[in-house]
């Protein structure tokens, strides 16, 4: 139907170091965050007077586009400019003509109205979701975009509205503010406190529905969630197979720090009832208001809102899904063929291009049977729900873009670029690869509709793309390796190049957060998903001190660069602060009070039902046994002599 011819009027966009600077900068108008080494030109589109001058006219630019493409950058300048040619400016307006023309694509921005297994025991088939669109997504959009005179040929003149929104980091910090005062914003502490109760509420609960009294468990309070939350953060930095060799007594793999603050029964017991949520009152599935993410809901209700405020989303964002490394069998795990953790748990995210800032996250629970087209449109307008009217560029893959898709954000004043499925709803039948035949490598047909535009082009291999922040018929002609270890310039529309430069916010939030794991592999779903937002939120915290100092580290940092492992060491350390466990506390009690053990409360006391070996005993190799023992220092002693020797 439509094509991007290759002869006529070529337009050059000289670019420089700074214009790519200012280009870059999400406070611009203009769309393109590309390298300065790629060579623009745009390829208007004429209609041809009659068949038989198209199809002479194919078979003479086939030839002739391609020798420009291969050409040097200036030899390519030369000839274009051989054939007088204006120039594009990048301006404080956006992009425009040097001279305006008939043939210029953009107009001034006005409005833009324009026209996997379930064989789980875990059963999330009942939860309930936000969806306001799941069963009809498309039926609100007034334009059918299957009707066969929806698509037109790429000549219209598209409008992009200049974002002007305030982003970056939100918070009244001062310079003062170290790695805890930026974890805080995300993090806050009336979360740790909720974990300090429901976990002392469900080793409770245990206890009663077990019957039995655990005699190792004392209920924990604030200071020791924070060290526990800080010594989970730095075993992702200090990685050993099994955790109880951080308590090992071997001097080359045990771990002082680790033996000061806590004991590893200590450690064991919080691992074993941590929790977030009330037991006694968790709905059973199948009853009115049944969540099946109930577990984790208090989180979620807390960190969403922390991540969404404490950074103002900038321009450009990506969405897509990120991956959790997960060990069991759950109904929610998928396989991800397109990630380098290729099964685990998936979680779809909303992301800053440029800086990886995760602002929104939508746990995926699975719901056989659902058409792909319908989860995109849904997952992709429940992410940027908020940001309506505010002219944000959204960028993802083919998952989740189709024409409703991006006819609705359009509408919603949000721009989208990204590949997707030409068998997709809506695609236009003239670029399927049936009606298009063989494309050579750079070579490219569009189709628009007021502000979209489709586009399907070779690089490496056929790609389709659907976008509203492009005007068709622009060209860059990149550098690329060929097999044979040569480089040629590569044609590719704009579109694809956006998409090239955008597309890695997700991606580079979750290298971020591979990094350095948070919490170790455990049988309950639930917990995947507390670590995974701990651990978000600690990237998140470290992109916000990085932006809101400018790259310069905390006070007190001696270092030459504050990179990720710095920060989260350091807020290992301030979560831990001088808190010392049971064992440590014991340690400094019987050195305090050795002189006069009863005058400070130490007692020997019976200590439980059954007998436990003697602390005193065991210290000089032999092997007694007591109910009996000293329950300030909660130790087995012998009614001997062992009670006085022991405190001495």
């Amino acid at each position: 139907m439509a094509a991007g011819k290759r002869r006529e009027l070529f337009t050059i966009l000289e670019t420089s170091a700074d214009t790519e600077r200012d280009s870059a900068s999400d406070s611009e108008e203009s769309p393109l965050n590309l390298s300065t080494d790629v060579k623009w030109f745009e390829i208007p589109f004429r209609k041809p007077d009659s068949d038989e001058e198209e199809e002479l006219e194919e078979d003479e630019e086939e030839d002739e586009f391609k020798s420009v493409a291969a050409a040097e950058t200036a030899d390519a300048a030369s000839y274009i400019a051989g054939g007088g040619c204006s120039i594009i400016l990048v301006t404080d307006n956006g992009i425009k003509h040097e001279e305006e023309t008939e043939d210029s694509y953009y107009a001034p921005a006005n409005n833009c109205s324009e026209t996997t297994s379930n064989d789980s025991d875990i059963d999330f088939s009942d939860l309930e979701e936000e969806q306001n669109d799941l069963f009809s997504p498309f039926d609100d959009l007034g334009e059918d975009c299957t009707s066969p005179d929806f698509w037109g040929e790429p000549d219209q003149i598209i409008s992009i509205e200049p974002f002007t929104a305030i982003s970056g980091p939100q918070h009244a910090l001062g310079d003062e503010a170290d790695t805890r005062d930026y974890f805080r914003l995300l993090f806050p502490d009336s979360l740790f406190e909720h974990m300090v109760e429901q976990t002392n509420n469900y080793a409770l609960y245990r206890q009663r529905r077990s019957g039995k009294v655990d005699a190792h468990w004392h209920p924990t309070d604030l200071r020791e969630m924070r060290a526990y939350i800080g010594l989970n953060i730095l075993m992702g930095i200090n990685q050993l197979p099994d955790y109880g060799m951080y308590w090992a007594t071997d001097i080359f793999i045990g771990n002082a720090g680790f033996k000061k603050t806590m004991t590893a029964r200590r450690f064991e017991k919080l691992n074993q009832n941590i929790h977030l949520c009330d037991r006694e009152s968790e709905p059973v599935p199948g009853e009115p208001g049944y969540d099946g993410l109930y577990k984790i809901r208090p989180l979620l209700d807390v960190v969403q809102g922390t991540m969404w405020e404490a950074y103002a989303p900038n321009r450009c964002l990506t969405v897509d899904e990120g991956g959790i490394a997960a060990k069991g069998r759950f109904s929610p795990s998928q396989y991800m063929p397109s990630k380098p953790l290729k099964k685990g748990l998936k979680v779809w995210m909303l992301c800053d291009s440029k800086s990886g800032y995760c602002h929104r996250a939508s746990i995926y629970v699975g719901r056989p049977g659902e058409d792909t087209g319908a989860v995109g449109y849904r997952v992709v307008t429940g992410l940027v729900k908020g940001l309506e009217g505010k002219h944000h560029h959204v960028f993802m893959d083919s998952f989740f873009t189709s024409v409703p898709l991006v006819q609705r954000l359009l509408r919603d004043g949000l721009y989208a670029c990204g590949t997707t499925l030409p068998t997709r709803r809506g695609f236009p039948e003239a670029l399927r690869l049936r009606n298009v035949g063989k494309l050579a490598q750079g070579e490219f047909f569009q189709c628009q509709r007021g502000n979209i535009v489709a586009t399907v082009t070779r690089d490496n291999k056929v790609v389709s793309c659907l976008s509203s922040n492009s005007a068709p018929g622009i060209v860059g002609i990149c550098p690329s390796r060929q097999r044979d270890g040569a480089v040629l310039g590569v044609p590719r529309p704009l579109p694809l190049l956006l998409y090239q430069e955008n597309m890695r916010g997700v991606d580079l939030s979750d290298q971020l957060r591979e990094c350095y794991q948070v919490g170790r592999p455990c049988k309950k779903w639930w917990r995947y998903f507390l670590w995974f937002y701990v651990n978000v939120c600690i990237v998140n915290a470290y992109i916000v001190l990085r932006e809101s100092r400018g790259g310069a580290p905390p006070p007190g940092f001696s270092g030459k660069q504050f990179t990720q492992r710095h920060f989260r060491i350091r807020l290992a350390q301030q979560l831990i602060g001088d808190y010392q466990g049971a064992r440590g506390m014991e340690r400094a009690a019987r050195k305090r009070h050795a002189d006069s053990p009863v005058e400070y409360g130490h007692r020997l006391e019976r200590m439980s039902e059954r007998s436990r070996r003697c602390r005193n005993c065991t210290n000089k190799g032999l092997r007694h046994e007591s109910v009996f023992g000293c329950k300030i220092c909660n130790v087995h002693l012998c009614r001997g002599g062992c009670f006085s020797e022991f405190h001495k």
